[in-house]
């Protein structure tokens, strides 16, 4: 148990390290896209520090998800929207899986919706992630989050298992369907190592029913990765 314990708390510190590495590419003046997460709350708080101190001016800040937004006012971050400024300067965000190419897949967290929407406003998009995170190909690791509207839910679950997937709906500690800040469900999709990406990207886009997917293709621009040898910073070529 305690060695459980000791690697949580050293994946914690170095996801902290990692965070405050990203947030030293924040500048006054700078909107700011807040991700969603324990990654992301890292980098809110750092920021925060830096606004307290006088560091940093005039930032604004546009949250991922709404317990993001909640931290965000508590700590004294001014928060605008994606509606009052559609591009975003910089934005820092935790993901699940990330390969070589900086593909990620995200939505562990159920804000993927929100995330892509801050992601793809984003002149730059720093993703935050401990080195468990690395991995040679998307899906090896991790379950494909996929966000759907209510009506007809499970109708997915067998186009998705034609896809290659077998897919469960999220639910919480209680057994209770897990709903989304924009009032939808999550379908947890286990395709495995996914080769071909884009055309998966693509199949699920076409669906009706589905809101979004969690394969973050093409939107990443930095991956800082915190390992036991130190921070590694990798930049889309």
């Amino acid at each position: 148990m305690s060695r459980s314990i000791a690697t949580d708390n050293d994946t914690s510190q170095s996801k902290k390290v990692a965070a405050e590495k990203a947030v030293g590419f924040v500048k006054s003046g700078m909107i700011v896209g807040l991700g969603h997460g324990s990654t992301a709350i890292f980098a809110i708080r750092a920021i925060a520090e830096k606004v307290t101190r006088g560091d940093l001016k005039n930032i604004y800040g546009i949250c991922c998800s709404r317990e993001m937004e909640k931290e965000a006012r508590e700590l004294g971050i001014t928060l605008t929207t994606l509606d009052e400024h559609s591009v975003i300067d910089l934005t820092i965000d935790g993901a699940d899986e990330v390969d070589s190419n900086l593909n990620c897949i995200k939505g562990g967290g159920g804000a993927l919706l929100r995330e892509k929407m801050v992601a793809q406003s984003s002149r730059r998009e720093i993703i935050v992630v401990d080195e468990s995170k690395m991995s040679p190909r998307i899906g090896t690791n991790w379950p494909l989050s996929i966000e759907v509207v209510p009506f007809g839910w499970q109708s997915h679950i067998p186009f998705l298992k034609k896809l290659g997937g077998e897919a469960d709906i999220r639910v919480n500690e209680q057994g209770t369907i897990v709903v989304t800040d924009q009032d939808n469900y999550i379908l947890d999709a286990h395709f495995g190592p996914i080769y071909e990406p884009d055309k998966l990207a693509l199949s699920l886009s076409r669906r009706a029913g589905i809101v979004e997917h969690g394969l973050f293709l093409g939107l990443a621009t930095d991956v800082i990765v915190a390992g036991k040898g130190g921070i590694t910073h990798h930049v889309i070529k």
